[in-house]
């Protein structure tokens, strides 16, 4: 199944080779909660982005985690960040793409089951 995704303005799209997740992810870490997302997570292999006139990313504290955002409408596209365990450990290598869900087309992303990190405290 391929899913996709674009921002308010349309300036940015992407695609997913996959399903959507059982549950999305809320984090509470000072920068998810001021922003609000839901995140479907996926390997990078499975993402693709399918347009990007207006992409810009912002890091902070390690920047490590590289968050994409659309330049032009303000809308969080997706973050490619190190694979984090739910207790906050990495193995230096491995990767993600955390997906605002709230953009995939034909997804009510409000309505769908949601986990909550403690990110406030792990990160």
């Amino acid at each position: 199944m391929t899913l996709t995704g674009r921002c308010h303005c349309g300036r940015n799209a992407f695609e997913i080779d996959g399903e959507l997740p059982e549950t999305l992810t809320r984090c509470t870490c000072s920068f998810c909660s001021k922003r609000g997302h839901l995140y479907a997570y996926y390997p990078p292999e499975r993402f693709k982005v399918t347009q990007a006139d207006s992409d810009a990313i912002y890091r902070w504290n390690t920047r490590q985690v590289h968050n994409h955002f659309c330049s032009a409408c303000g809308c969080d596209l997706y973050a490619d960040s190190p694979d984090f365990q739910r207790d906050g450990s990495w193995d230096g290598k491995t990767r993600r793409i955390a997906v605002n869900a709230r953009l995939l087309d034909d997804l009510e992303a409000a309505d769908w089951p949601v986990t909550v990190i403690d990110g406030k405290n792990l990160w």
